[in-house]
């Protein structure tokens, strides 16, 4: 019976590790990332390149494939903004806002370049909460986070998504 607790702990702890990075298939080292289209129609300056940024950062800091040249990489990652939202997400007593939700989708896909051919394409969606009085400087905040976690989504697909 304690054989049996020691294999069924070892089983639920080992199933609680995930290694990223650990499926990339060998053949693919490098990874471009054009920058990404906007195609939301939300107005926002400097979105794209925002996201893009973010999105290469996530990739440098991960470190499983080496952000390169679209030229000369192994892999792309294309994507393009579809549509970003902002709407009241907390009201309070006599219907005051004060909180807003930024609701961001994007569509991305990867293509193996070596292998020619396209190995996924998705869309993810994410959002981020700021402040309702704070302005435009809030707005970004909560776009900021919304990006944040949609370029770890993105880095987690590409990575392990095999």
């Amino acid at each position: 019976m304690l054989v049996g607790f020691l294999l069924l702990g070892s089983f639920v702890l080992g199933s609680c590790y995930s290694f990223t990075g650990a499926s990339v298939p060998s053949h693919l080292k490098t990874v471009a990332i054009p920058l990404v289209d906007d195609q939301s129609g939300f107005g926002e300056p400097g979105l794209r390149e925002d996201f893009t940024r973010l999105l290469t950062d996530q990739f440098i800091s991960d470190n499983s494939l080496q952000v390169a040249d679209r030229n000369t990489a192994d892999a792309i990652l294309s994507g393009a903004i579809v549509s970003v939202s902002d709407a009241p997400s907390v009201v309070q007593q006599g219907e005051q806002v004060s909180k807003r939700r930024v609701t961001m989708t994007v569509r991305f896909a990867f293509q193996d370049m070596k292998l020619r051919k396209k190995v996924w394409e998705k869309s993810f969606s994410q959002w981020g909460d700021y402040d309702s009085g704070g302005g435009i400087s809030q707005r970004k905040s909560g776009l900021q986070e919304a990006i944040r976690k949609i370029t770890e989504d993105v880095l987690l697909e590409t990575v392990s998504g095999w």
